[in-house]
């Protein structure tokens, strides 16, 4: 179903709702056409996942017997949760016919008892599988194994990879690699969004992915090609979006795709023309709609850790956080305390470290940040 507006916050709806990223996409089709696994680094909330289903939709688009499949691993604490998670999106996936489903999961999947239910709406078979955690390590090795006896191209993409090193148990990078590595039917795609963790994994010569894959790393949209991308949208709905309003959104938000397109949607909605002071009012009722969230999440928070937020807040980008005169511009607490702050919001996420210095990780939440007093 087509949307109603074209500037999508989530979901990916077909190349007409797509922005650009053509050399991206032409760089990731090319390695899985020649057999290269990849690694996909990009800043959360940029458009990786957008991106993952757009090089998907052109696989399928070429080859449409290819399966592909994506999952993301964010919420996954254990490696039973990545089992459990893994299994439920591969099993069945790579057969048509549902008793075909039936026969060659039970040939394969024998270290727990698969559970199947027909989906209501598309009568295909769903697979849940219940993990216990002296089996984790055989189920695991039966999906790699079932994915490797099919007849079908499979390209499957985990999303925010780096949880795995969060895991508690030990190996669970070895223990992936060693199945990986012998699937000659089946390319992935390893998405994460903590930069620096990702390039351990596979650029260390002491991690088991080690040179495994081709890195790619996406920034922001380039400027022109989102600017003719909205604009020409505006005026299928016969709006007017000036170039030199939509100059100030990117550089407001550096081009971080979610963020502008959550300015969009909105602008888009008013079925206006677009002037200054609309941009002003869309960006105050996001920040309204999230202020509350905001607030509850810093309760869990010490008073150094939201004072050094609002600080870099404040100066939008800091190269130096444990510099002298930033620390006493601020009134924050010694410099120790100020560095284990620091270690512990970027850890949660709450500020990132891009090429130029601290940013709030959530630019929504800067704003918000900006307007409470010090």
């Amino acid at each position: 179903m087509k949307p109603n507006n074209p500037f999508l916050i989530s979901g990916y709806h077909g190349p007409e709702f797509f922005c650009d990223r053509e050399q991206e996409t032409a760089k990731i089709l090319n390695a899985l056409y020649n057999g290269r696994n990849i690694t996909l680094i990009a800043p959360r909330r940029m458009g990786k996942t957008g991106l993952i289903h757009h090089v998907f939709h052109h696989l399928k688009e070429q080859e449409p017997d290819t399966v592909t499949l994506y999952m993301d691993i964010f919420a996954t604490q254990s490696l039973g949760d990545f089992v459990r998670l893994f299994a439920n999106t591969v099993l069945g996936k790579l057969d048509s016919e549902p008793q075909r489903i039936f026969n060659r999961i039970g040939q394969f999947i024998r270290s727990c008892r698969p559970s199947f239910t027909i989906d209501e709406i598309t009568g295909v078979p769903k697979v849940t599988i219940d993990v216990t955690p002296r089996e984790e390590v055989n189920t695991l090795k039966e999906i790699f194994n079932y994915l490797a006896s099919s007849e079908k191209r499979c390209y499957i993409a985990i999303d925010e990879f780096q949880q795995i090193a969060e895991y508690e148990e030990k190996g669970v990078e070895a223990l992936l690699r060693s199945h990986i590595q012998f699937l000659h039917n089946v390319n992935f795609i390893f998405a994460g969004s903590k930069k620096h963790v990702m390039q351990e994994m596979f650029t260390s010569s002491k991690r088991p992915f080690y040179h495994s894959t081709q890195l790619i790393t996406i920034d922001a949209i380039d400027r022109d090609a989102y600017a003719k991308f909205a604009i020409e949208h505006f005026a299928k709905n016969n709006v007017e979006l000036p170039k030199e309003i939509f100059d100030t959104i990117y550089d407001k938000y550096n081009g971080h795709t979610w963020y502008m397109q959550a300015i969009l949607n909105r602008l888009y909605g008013y079925n206006a023309n677009v002037e200054a002071s609309m941009v002003g009012l869309s960006t105050s009722e996001i920040i309204s709609e999230y202020s509350y969230s905001y607030a509850d999440l810093l309760k869990s928070y010490s008073t150094g850790n939201i004072k050094l937020l609002k600080a870099i807040a404040s100066e939008g980008c800091v190269k130096e956080v444990l510099a002298g005169n930033f620390i006493t511009q601020y009134r924050l607490r010694a410099a120790s305390s100020v560095s284990s702050s620091l270690k512990k919001l970027l850890e949660n996420e709450l500020v990132y470290l891009t090429d130029n210095g601290y940013i709030i990780y959530d630019r929504f939440m800067g704003e918000w940040l900006r307007s409470l007093p010090f």
